[in-house]
């Protein structure tokens, strides 16, 4: 089996727990990060502890994301980095809507994203290797009132302009914009959903392209979802 190893930020639950299943089934080790120990060593114990390995830590936390991806480093050859972990509104619009919510909405899906890409390029720049970036197809779009997908537009803009930092080096960056998925990240089922494992496909297809090719943005919704 490869040494390669795949960092997954968010990676207890959803759509960051079903591409840990499927990359450890591409001959991938998974390093999995989030802030939950029992879900991650659960996990662990599903995958096996020869090609998974779990990392407790909060992606707002400037020394808890170095620390984490130093040990994946040294868990495995770090080759890819998978920043998924994110958080939507509690309550919709500007007017209407939680400050409270919006400041760690903007630490998890904004700050979050840029610390893991800052702490990993290092170990990238070294193996020529990827990063993926969880964004939305409600970054692609414009959403009534909308503060998450107003954070998702910045990380569309942003995996673009990393994907030219990144190409300098023969590095690659793959933005994922899922519709709406049926993940513990809303509180309620949804049933109209896409299963966490379409989305986890998509990732595995976007890493396991030959070197020369890359995959600048999947989106994968749900047929009859908007564009």
């Amino acid at each position: 089996m490869s040494d390669r190893t795949l960092l997954i930020t968010g990676g207890s639950t959803g759509i960051g727990a079903a591409t840990a299943r499927k990359a450890a089934e591409a001959g991938w080790k998974v390093a999995l990060v989030a802030r939950s120990s029992d879900k991650l060593s659960a996990l662990v114990d599903e995958i096996g502890s020869d090609r998974a390995a779990a990392f407790v830590c909060d992606v707002t936390k400037e020394v808890e994301v170095e620390r984490a991806v130093a040990q994946a480093a040294e868990f495995g050859s770090l080759e890819a980095v998978f920043a998924n972990a994110g958080l939507g509104s509690t309550k919709p619009g500007v007017e209407g809507g939680d400050p409270a919510n919006w400041r760690t909405m903007l630490d998890v899906n904004v700050w979050g994203v840029l610390l893991t890409a800052h702490y990993a390029l290092p170990h990238l720049r070294k193996a020529g290797g990827h990063m993926v970036i969880t964004g939305s197809n409600a970054g692609r779009r414009t959403v009534k009132g909308s503060i998450y997908s107003a954070t998702k537009w910045f990380v569309h803009g942003f995996a673009r302009n990393l994907a030219e930092e990144m190409a300098e080096w023969g590095g690659r960056c793959t933005l994922i914009a899922p519709g709406l998925v049926d993940t513990p990240f809303f509180d309620s089922p949804k049933p109209d959903g896409l299963d966490p494992e379409a989305v986890a496909d998509a990732v595995v297809y976007a890493l396991s392209q030959p070197g020369g090719v890359s995959v600048g943005e999947i989106l994968v919704t749900p047929l009859d979802a908007p564009s």
